[in-house]
């Protein structure tokens, strides 16, 4: 409804239940189930998601949807709608609701329902977190609008100028292209420079790290530029230490890539597999990492995080397990000698110009080049010769005046 029939919303006083979850199911054929604030596996996610996984989208991206779906049927609930029900109304208040009322406090995951967790605070929902749910909303509301499921009108359209035409159909290819939202609701996300870790901070992390295990993780990461994940998928037959390659699979096609990597990395992995002979399991086919707690276990993601997060805090640092991943590029773009396309390859960008964004001079790199400018500037401006006063001025007043030392 539009115009004088459209239902008011009183978006401040609004409250929503954080009802429902996502359920990890541990079935390979539908590994995540959204369920409602009733206990009930939602229909219409279910098939979405199922859709999805069939297009070969991995499980960690319909997890990533169902976030954003159980954020959506919240807000519903709340709203007193039901989803097939649906309006641009509803759209355009959930995506107002999610920029001024932001995330809401909760229990800490580890806290559970029983408490023992810290609150996780409240805070706003990035335009990156909204672009995505914009992105993910619509999808989900064109599956079922192809299969006949739900509303005939998708809440989520696209931006008015995107209407009745492929985007760009009229591009002058002289002219760059001009980036622009595809949907009406989604907010403009800024680009954002990737985040490196500066050598000295770099240095101060590893020297606090407390095992070879961490020192061979972190030399791979910043030496392969592999994401945390795909470092974590190796295993024993995928190490060849003779030619500096190891074998990780890939996040998003599930390949398996050979990915060279520094020699220090390769020297902390063999005093880790001394250490470690006889306490965990041998074969070529077993995971490369293991935790280090017993019974011995696959050394998982979440572990990896908080074994970085501690050395951060030892080394009164803040830097992220990814930004190891942009450290490693920044590296190996810098380097004259090595081809961007290859950096490319090695960090599996399916698009060039994902690559490029790492020809961007780093932060401090910049500051140091500019204050390295000014005092390159104060030192000519000291040593260079000042002609003679014109006549009417005192050369010892002009001194005082232009700081030359002179009194």
């Amino acid at each position: 409804m539009t115009g004088d029939d459209e239902p008011s919303r009183d978006l401040a006083a609004l409250v929503v239940p954080q009802g429902g979850r996502m359920v990890a199911t541990g079935d390979r054929y539908e590994p995540y189930r959204l369920v409602g604030a009733d206990g009930v596996v939602v229909a219409a996610a279910a098939s979405f998601f199922r859709d999805l996984l069939a297009a070969g989208r991995a499980e960690a991206t319909v997890r990533s949807y169902g976030m954003d779906l159980l954020r959506w049927f919240r807000f519903l609930r709340a709203a007193g709608v039901r989803w097939d029900r649906a309006t641009r109304a509803e759209a355009r208040d959930f995506s107002r609701w999610l920029q001024v009322a932001g995330k809401q406090a909760r229990p800490h995951w580890r806290g559970g329902d029983a408490g023992g967790g810290a609150a996780v605070p409240a805070g706003a929902y990035a335009p990156s977190v909204r672009a995505h749910s914009e992105t993910v909303l619509r999808a989900f509301y064109d599956f079922h609008l192809d299969a006949g499921s739900g509303p005939l009108v998708n809440p989520f359209p696209l931006d008015r100028s995107r209407r009745g035409g492929r985007a760009h159909a009229h591009h002058n290819p002289m002219e760059p292209f001009r980036s622009e939202r595809s949907g009406l609701y989604r907010p403009r996300v800024p680009d954002r420079i990737p985040r490196s870790v500066p050598d000295s901070e770099f240095n101060e992390i590893f020297a606090r790290l407390p095992s070879h295990r961490d020192r061979a993780l972190v030399a791979f990461y910043v030496s392969t530029g592999a994401r945390a994940s795909e470092l974590l998928s190796a295993t024993v037959a995928g190490t060849d230490p003779g030619r500096q390659l190891i074998t990780v699979v890939r996040k998003g096609t599930r390949e398996l890539q050979e990915l060279p990597a520094s020699t220090d990395a390769f020297v902390w992995l063999r005093l880790y597999q001394v250490e470690m002979a006889g306490l965990i399991p041998a074969g070529r086919r077993q995971p490369l990492w293991w935790a280090s707690r017993r019974p011995a276990r696959p050394l998982a993601y979440h572990a990896v995080h908080r074994m970085f997060e501690r050395v951060n805090d030892r080394a009164g640092t803040t830097a992220t397990l990814h930004s190891l991943r942009h450290t490693a590029a920044y590296r190996m773009a810098e380097d004259p000698a090595l081809p961007l396309t290859d950096v490319q390859l090695v960090l599996g960008h399916a698009q060039l110009t994902t690559t490029q964004i790492y020809l961007t001079p780093r932060k401090e790199e910049v500051i140091r080049r500019v204050l390295a400018h000014h005092a390159e500037q104060a030192r000519q401006a000291a040593g260079r010769a000042r002609p003679d006063p014109a006549p009417g001025y005192r050369p010892e007043v002009l001194d005082v005046l232009f700081g030359n030392g002179a009194s």
